[in-house]
């Protein structure tokens, strides 16, 4: 079993931040989806949230800024296992223009509708439309 630590920022309009994946990861390549990566040996699920987003988007977030919104299981084709995720959020301040691409085509915030609809990896395919509709994304609004 492997863990991931993922990320979902929200600016102000209410649009998600998500990664289009390029086509070298061996997880869900040519899809899109949440800011995030492998949980290293040692490290706990927080620090990693934080260090995959500074590592991938640039940016690096005081602590305490990010709260866990879920932790699930997602199943990875790839690996063939039944994998350890946690989703952590938070609200941001931020454009496209503050975020450094790390990593795939592009990282850019995306209005929630056609977020939807995007080819979705399999733990964004679970994560968006339940991220969307719970009661931390309308606090985040307002």
């Amino acid at each position: 079993m492997h863990r991931f630590a993922c990320t979902l920022l929200v600016d102000r309009r209410g649009w998600l931040l998500l990664q289009e994946r390029d086509e070298h990861p061996v997880i869900d390549p040519e899809k899109w989806g949440l800011v995030g990566g492998h949980v290293e040996d040692g490290e706990e699920f927080e620090p990693a949230a934080y260090r995959e987003l500074e590592e991938e988007t640039g940016l690096d977030l005081a602590p305490g800024t990010l709260r866990l919104f879920r932790e699930l299981e997602v199943w990875h084709e790839a690996y063939g296992t039944l994998d350890a995720t946690q989703i952590w959020y938070a609200g941001a301040d931020l454009t496209d223009s503050d975020i450094v691409v790390g990593e795939g085509r592009q990282i850019v915030f995306v209005e929630p509708s056609r977020a939807r609809d995007l080819p979705l990896t399999a733990s964004a395919t679970r994560i968006v439309p339940e991220f969307l509709d719970s009661a931390e994304y309308r606090e985040l609004l307002g």
